[in-house]
């Protein structure tokens, strides 16, 4: 039985996007390996915050049906440089369930595993749908930070818990709030000044589409972020072009009629500003930020299908989402969009689907790559019944297109992804395409 503190997955789960046929032998593998991170690992493997992945890497894995073998391959993989948690202080536990001394544990990483046994607690005494109504989704000020920190850290906790709620393991779900806590909180003026700000918008909102075409004819939005920023977002967008940035964050809005048309456009805008940000005549690479909107996509439909969580805030998770992700793409240059490097892309191997599951599964990497994988097949299903509409613009065999482009682009070696696509320096030790290479 799944519980607080301990990890157990069933075959008879169902996943949002997963292969059929998972048996017994590979979810016991999955389950025993996501124990041992769970009770020996930081959600940091360095002191630098970044980001341990072992869970999404296992849990993405298992969802494509790997074998125990290639599931204990993956973890062996990431283990060797995990760090242990920092020593429990069962004072700062107790400390935590006053608000005011809770607040003051905020931010820092030393605190990760006393915030992870104060969840565990929470989960054991009230249950984690509760927890989480209770302290992310209430809309009081402690909740307010805590979901504007799930946003933190290029969606890594709101990630993590997006796995925690697919997969039903509380245990995931308390890393998931741990790993919030312990996330700086930088985004949170600009998640809720646009909030703020969308509630005086007067007019028909505006579609994902119509302002990422906006933003990048705004060339003070477009420029805004510097190549030497440290944080794109943070020290370029929300610098020197903040007010820009909620102007187009905040026309964007969502009605409850059609919260699964918005979480699909949602998928398919960011796998097409992923996807098309190439600079031919380099071979194609995906940009590591943008990447991320797209493998933080899944866990959006994944919400929408929770009985406890409010048609509210499944509403506002939404709205933070694609405000970021927009905020993500005006950081990185807002690139001019190639679909022809998608459409006229000829893969070598053109791959099947399950071709391609077989493929990310061999590939060794943290995860990111699988994710991706499998975000993009999760996409292809849910925008089926929209593809004749104009704002979805990836459509049909697009999808397994970008598979192969995806697969392709991180097999050809390093660098696997660029970094900040926007910006020719990021291209620069990308190879260019010569005879014999998948061509554009």
């Amino acid at each position: 039985m799944a519980t607080s503190s301990n990890i157990h997955l069933s075959p008879s789960q169902k996943p949002e996007f997963y292969v059929k046929g998972i048996g017994s032998e590979t979810a016991d593998t999955a389950s025993e390996l996501l124990q041992e991170n769970h009770e020996k690992h930081h959600v940091f493997f360095n002191q630098s915050g970044f980001h341990n992945h072992i869970v999404h890497h296992l849990l993405t894995l298992y969802a494509l049906n790997a074998t125990p073998t290639e599931l204990r391959t993956g973890y062996h993989d990431n283990a060797s440089y995990q760090r242990p948690p920092v020593k429990l202080e069962q004072k700062v536990v107790d400390d935590m369930h006053d608000l005011e001394r809770f607040k003051t544990y905020l931010g820092s990483e030393k605190y990760y595993h006393d915030f992870l046994v104060f969840f565990k607690q929470e989960i054991d005494a009230k249950g984690w749908e509760a927890v989480l109504n209770e302290y992310v989704f209430k809309g009081d000020e402690r909740a307010d930070d805590m979901l504007c920190r799930m946003y933190a850290g290029f969606f890594h906790p709101i990630i993590h818990l997006g796995f925690g709620v697919e997969f039903l393991q509380p245990a995931i779900i308390a890393e998931a709030l741990a790993q919030a806590c312990v996330h700086d909180a930088w985004v949170t003026p600009f998640l809720l000044e646009s909030e703020a700000a969308a509630s005086q918008t007067n007019g028909p909102p505006k579609t994902m589409t119509e302002l990422l075409d906006e933003i990048h004819a705004d060339k003070k939005l477009s420029s805004a972020a510097h190549w030497e920023d440290g944080n794109k977002i943070r020290d370029g967008i929300l610098k020197r072009a903040k007010e820009e940035m909620i102007k187009y964050a905040s026309q964007y809005k969502v009605s409850e009629s059609e919260l699964d048309e918005k979480t699909a456009e949602m998928i398919n805008t960011t796998v097409y500003f992923t996807s098309t940000s190439q600079r031919p005549p380099h071979i194609p690479k995906f940009d590591f930020y943008y990447m991320h909107s797209v493998n933080a996509s899944i866990f959006f439909s994944s919400f929408l299908a929770q009985p406890w969580l409010s048609t509210a805030n499944k509403i506002r998770l939404l709205e933070w989402k694609v405000r970021l992700d927009l905020a993500m793409y005006a950081s990185r240059g807002s690139p001019e969009p190639f679909l022809d490097a998608v459409s006229n892309y000829k893969s070598e191997k053109d791959s099947s689907w399950d071709e391609l599951f077989q493929r990310v599964k061999a590939y060794s990497d943290d995860g990111h790559a699988c994710k991706l994988i499998r975000a993009l097949a999760h996409g292809e299903k849910v925008c089926a019944q929209y593809e004749e509409k104009e704002e979805f613009r990836v459509k049909g065999g697009l999808w397994k297109i970008l598979g192969n482009m995806a697969m392709d682009s991180v097999e050809a070696g390093e660098p696997t992804w660029v970094r900040n696509t926007g910006f020719d320096e990021a291209w620069k030790n990308v190879p260019v395409k010569t005879e014999g290479t998948a061509r554009l």
